[in-house]
C-alpha cells in the first residue's frame, strides 16, 4: 500500500504532470487570489517610453512638493535630540500622515513625544505613580522642507506643543500610547506634572473620564489587589475621587479588549479637527482553513482588514469600526457579539480622512502577487513571469522593504492623492517590470492597483540606479570627502516617484558627524533614466536634470513685487560665490578637507546658477 502512491506519481503523473495537475493549480490559483483580496486588482498598462520634460514635472507639482526627503529613522534620531525636551520624554516612533494644512494637502511625518518612566531622575511611588503620569504632544513636519541647516522644519513642535499652521493640538496629553506599560492613579492629592516651562514645572488635575475610579474601600482593595502593591492601599494621596489607569499600552488595550483580532505592527496618531490625539489601530481577522489558498509560514491562508480601532489618547476609549462587510469571519463576529462594533460610517469625518491602507497586510499581498499575478496555471507552472521585490540592503542596516507612503497624482487621475507603493522587478533581474499602490483617500480606500510596464521596454530599477549613482564620479568624489573621519554619510532610502508614465528617483544623503546623534540633510540626488545629478535640493536636482527653473511651488506663490530683478539676482550670486571661495581657502589652510571639499561643491552650484541666469547652459 505504501508503495502504491510512489509508483503513480512515477509512472502516471510526472511525465503528464502539467495537465493532471492543471485543475489542481485552477483551483488554488483562484482560492489564493480570492483568500488575499487580489482578485480584485486593477491592472492597468504603461508604454514604458514616456520621457519626462520640465512641463510634465511642473504638471505634477503636488507629487514634487510632498516628495520625502527624510527618512524615519534619521528623523527619529534628530527629533530625539532636539525635541525630547527633558531625559524623561521618548520619540519611540515616526509615521506618514496627510493633513489639509493652509489650504494645502501635505504628506507630513509626525512623532508623539511619550513618558518613559523609566527614565525618571527619581523613581518613587509618587514620582512614578501619581505625579508623572503622562506624555505631552507631539512633534510634526512636512516631508519635503528643510531648514538652512539641514534640520527638519516643525509645524508643531516644543512644550506645549505651539503650531505655525492651521492644524492645531488643543488637548495634548498622552495617558494612552505606544511606549506607556506601567499603571498610576490621576486625580489624586499630588498634582501631577504636565510639562516643564523654563526652570519651572508646570502642573495640571486630570479632568477625563478615562480609567477606573476607586470609590469604595472594597473596590479600592480590589484594586491593590490586582496590582500588587500595598502603596496603594495605604496612600493617603488616593482618594475615592481618584482614577485608576491600568493597561495603557495601546497594543496591549485593543488586545485585551478584542482578543479574536489580529493586530497590524504599526498604530498612528492622528490629530482631529477638535485638537485631540486618538490613536487608530488595523485590526484583522484571519483563519488557517480557507480550501486551497496559499498558507503563510504561520499556516494563515486568509486575511482581512476588517476592523479600525480608535482609542482616545486622552481617556483611553476603545472603539472598534466594521470596516469590510464582505468579510464573513467579522459578519459572524458581530453576531456573536452584538454591539461591540460601530459601523464605520460612525466614525467622525476627520477620522476617516486619515485611515491608511495597513502595511502589514500590503506587505504579504504583493509578496503574493510577485507570483499569483500569474493567472494561467501553464505560465504558473514555469514560473514563466515571476517577480520580486528590489533588494537593496548595506552592511549592519536592516533591508529595505521598499514600502513607500507619498502624495502623488496617479496616471489618468486628475488629483494627487495618499498611497502606499511597492515596485516589483522580474525575478533575478534588475530592471523594473511594475508598481502596485494601495490607495488610501475616500471612496477609492483599499482598492489596488498595478501598473505594468512592456516586457520589451527596459526601465531601470532601484538596483541599477543605484549603481549609476556610486558609478558618477562627481558624486562619489563628494560622499568620500564627507566620510571620512570626523562625519559619516548617511543615504537615505531610494525613492521611487512615478511621474505620467515614467519614473523618477530620489535619495536624500544625510552628514552626521562622529560621534552626534543629529542627522543633516545635505545633498538631494536625483536621476531619471541614464541621467543622475546631486544639488542641495530637489528643485535644483529637476532643474538641472530637465532644463529650465523648476521653481518650488512657495516661489510660485510669491507676491507680486517679490522677485529681485535680474541684476540683484547676479549679485547676490557673485557675493555668495566669493563667500564660498573664501570659506574653502581657510578650510584648506587649516587642513579640514571635508569642509573644503563641501565649500567646494557648494562653489559649484552657485557658479552654476550664475551661469544660467546670465543666459549660458550646461553642455
Amino acid at each position: 500500500v505504501a508503495l502504491y502512491p510512489t509508483i503513480v506519481q512515477k509512472l502516471v503523473v510526472a511525465p503528464n504532470e502539467l495537465v493532471k495537475e492543471t485543475p489542481q493549480l485552477v483551483y488554488h490559483l483562484a482560492a489564493t487570489r480570492r483568500a488575499w483580496g487580489l482578485d480584485s486588482v486593477v491592472t492597468r498598462d504603461l508604454t514604458g517610453e514616456a520621457r519626462l520634460t520640465e512641463r510634465d514635472i511642473r504638471a505634477n507639482r503636488p507629487t514634487i512638493d510632498n516628495v520625502r526627503l527624510w527618512d524615519r529613522d534619521p528623523l527619529l534620531q534628530t527629533f530625539g535630540q532636539l525635541q525630547e525636551i527633558r531625559t524623561y520624554y521618548d520619540f519611540v516612533s515616526v509615521d506618514d500622515d496627510r493633513y489639509w494644512i493652509d489650504g494645502q494637502y501635505r504628506q507630513v511625518l509626525l512623532s508623539p513625544r511619550e513618558l518613559n518612566s523609566a527614565s525618571l531622575p527619581t523613581r518613587t511611588f509618587i514620582n512614578e505613580r501619581l505625579t508623572f503620569t503622562h506624555g505631552m504632544g507631539l512633534t510634526l513636519g512636512p516631508v519635503n522642507q528643510v531648514t538652512q541647516e539641514g534640520l527638519p522644519v516643525l509645524f508643531i513642535k516644543d512644550l506645549p506643543p505651539a503650531s505655525s499652521v492651521s492644524l492645531r493640538v488643543t488637548r495634548p496629553e498622552l495617558y494612552f500610547g505606544e511606549l506607556t506599560d506601567s499603571w498610576v492613579f490621576a486625580r489624586t492629592h499630588q498634582r501631577e506634572f504636565d510639562y516643564p516651562s523654563g526652570d519651572e514645572n508646570i502642573f495640571t488635575s486630570y479632568t477625563g473620564s478615562g480609567g477606573v475610579r476607586v470609590g469604595s474601600f472594597p473596590r479600592r482593595l480590589v484594586l491593590a489587589t490586582h496590582l500588587r502593591s500595598l502603596k496603594v492601599l495605604l496612600s493617603s494621596d488616593i482618594t475615592s475621587d481618584s482614577r485608576a489607569m491600568y493597561i495603557r499600552n495601546i497594543r496591549l488595550r485593543a488586545r485585551t479588549a478584542l482578543p479574536f483580532l489580529l493586530f497590524d505592527d504599526d498604530p498612528y496618531l492622528v490629530v482631529s479637527d477638535s485638537g485631540r490625539l486618538r490613536w487608530i489601530l488595523d485590526a484583522y481577522t484571519a483563519t488557517s482553513r480557507y480550501p486551497y489558498a496559499q498558507p503563510l509560514d504561520n499556516g494563515i491562508n486568509y486575511m482581512r482588514n476588517s476592523v479600525k480601532v480608535v482609542i482616545d489618547a486622552f481617556e483611553g476609549t476603545v472603539t472598534a469600526y466594521l470596516a469590510d462587510r464582505r468579510d464573513p469571519l467579522v459578519l459572524t463576529l458581530a453576531k456573536v457579539f452584538p454591539g461591540i462594533f460601530q459601523p464605520l460610517d460612525a466614525m467622525s469625518a476627520d477620522l476617516r480622512a486619515h485611515l491608511r491602507y495597513p502595511e502589514d497586510l500590503f506587505r504579504v499581498q504583493t509578496d503574493m502577487y510577485a507570483t499569483y499575478h500569474m493567472s494561467e496555471p501553464e505560465i504558473f507552472y514555469h514560473r514563466e513571469d515571476q517577480w520580486q521585490k528590489p533588494v537593496l540592503s548595506r552592511p549592519g542596516e536592516r533591508p529595505d522593504p521598499f514600502l513607500r507612503h507619498m502624495v502623488m497624482r496617479l496616471p489618468e487621475e486628475r488629483q494627487a492623492e495618499f498611497i502606499l507603493m511597492v515596485p516589483f522587478t522580474p525575478r533575478g533581474k534588475d530592471n523594473l517590470a511594475s508598481w502596485m499602490v494601495a490607495r488610501n483617500d475616500g471612496e477609492h480606500y483599499g482598492r489596488l492597483v498595478l501598473y505594468r510596464f512592456p516586457k520589451q521596454s527596459l526601465v531601470y530599477g532601484p538596483t541599477q540606479i543605484v549603481n549609476r549613482i556610486n558609478q558618477d564620479t562627481d558624486i562619489s568624489r563628494q560622499i568620500s570627502l564627507w566620510d571620512q573621519r570626523g562625519s559619516e554619510v548617511i543615504r537615505g532610502h531610494l525613492l521611487v516617484i512615478p511621474i505620467e508614465e515614467s519614473l523618477i528617483y530620489v535619495q536624500p544623503l544625510y552628514l552626521r558627524a562622529e560621534g552626534g546623534r543629529i542627522p543633516e540633510m545635505k545633498r538631494v540626488v536625483v536621476a531619471h533614466q541614464n541621467r543622475v545629478v546631486m544639488e542641495e535640493t530637489l528643485d535644483a536636482g529637476l532643474a538641472r536634470l530637465f532644463g529650465g527653473a523648476v521653481e518650488p511651488a512657495a516661489a510660485a506663490a510669491a507676491p507680486p513685487g517679490a522677485a529681485r530683478s535680474g541684476n540683484g539676482r547676479v549679485a547676490d550670486l557673485a557675493r555668495r560665490a566669493a563667500e564660498l571661495y573664501q570659506r574653502a581657502v581657510e578650510a584648506q589652510r587649516s587642513g579640514d578637507w571635508a569642509r573644503y571639499g563641501e565649500a567646494l561643491s557648494q562653489l559649484g552650484d552657485v557658479l552654476r546658477q550664475l551661469q544660467a541666469v546670465l543666459g549660458g547652459r550646461q553642455p
